[in-house]
């Protein structure tokens, strides 16, 4: 079955307006800088859906854009300015960054108060790629037996799941995130001896390799769940995932595609994230 992401983001976001209009009625608007460089349309696409979902959340965004030839120095004294302003609650450095730039070092100047992408290793918050991946799982948990009584986290614990990429910004925090759950998912990269047999042997794979459709319908099994979060452009402009959704369609229970799946989530998440933070401003 097709996931609509689309359609949990919906509900998520409409949970967190209700939380904005209460600290709104506080005098706090809870507000989200990102920094954006050079002019990538992907990226570009991206951070405007950002700020679109943000603003009928009632979340404001402030975009600051720099060119690709930006200087590290720009870059770090604009994350020191941010960080001073109180009335920012979360600051975002839109990856990925020209390779000029270090991006673990910038990453490491934003306040773990305001990391709501959950970079930096002293974070206060869960990377929304990680929680986005939980919501989708808790939705198909609930949707393929309404009825039935095991746990969602217990359901989790007696699937095989499989990581396929281990990548700073997908795999890895997935992986992080379901092994903070005492789950024991398997992650598969390029050194990974017999990655066929594991993959066939997969109950849940979430995929994160950004390859296009890397992964066939030979590799798995009948009523497998598949989560995809690796995409790539290909040469006719058009955003492709990790399978090819008419491949797979009648081979996995439940799939998300791309785009519409995953993203949206992601998105909703992130945001819920910026809104944490300014509670926190209120309950201090």
């Amino acid at each position: 079955m097709r996931i609509n992401g689309r359609e949990i983001a919906q509900h998520i976001r409409e949970k967190l307006e209700l939380r904005v209009e209460k600290l709104r009625k506080q005098n706090i608007i809870p507000r989200l800088a990102v920094i954006k460089i050079g002019n990538d349309p992907a990226t570009t696409a991206y951070v405007n859906q950002k700020q679109k979902v943000a603003e009928k959340t009632g979340i404001q965004v402030s975009i600051y854009d720099y060119p690709e030839t930006a200087s590290e120095q720009e870059v770090s004294e604009k994350l020191q300015t941010l960080d001073k302003d109180k009335t920012i609650h979360g600051i975002i450095l839109q990856l990925p960054i020209p390779h000029h730039l270090d991006q673990e070092k910038l990453l490491l100047m934003i306040n773990p108060k305001k990391d709501i992408d959950g970079f930096h290793p002293q974070t206060t918050f869960v990377t929304p790629l990680a929680e986005a991946v939980i919501e989708i799982l808790k939705y198909i948990h609930f949707h393929k037996d309404p009825l039935e009584e095991i746990p969602f986290e217990i359901w989790l614990q007696t699937r095989e799941i499989v990581v396929l990429g281990k990548g700073k910004t997908g795999g890895q925090p997935v992986t992080t995130c379901l092994r903070n759950m005492h789950l024991h998912p398997t992650v598969i990269d390029r050194q990974t001896k017999h990655p066929e047999q594991l993959l066939k042997q997969a109950d849940i794979i979430i995929c994160a390799v950004g390859k296009q459709h890397l992964l066939t319908k030979e590799q798995i099994k009948q009523g497998v769940i598949l989560i995809g979060i690796g995409m790539n452009k290909g040469v006719d402009g058009k955003f492709y995932g990790d399978y090819n959704e008419e491949e797979i369609k009648d081979i996995a229970s439940w799939y998300t595609p791309i785009p519409g799946g995953v993203g949206p989530v992601n998105v909703v998440k992130l945001l819920e994230n910026a809104v944490i933070a300014a509670e926190k401003i209120r309950n201090c």
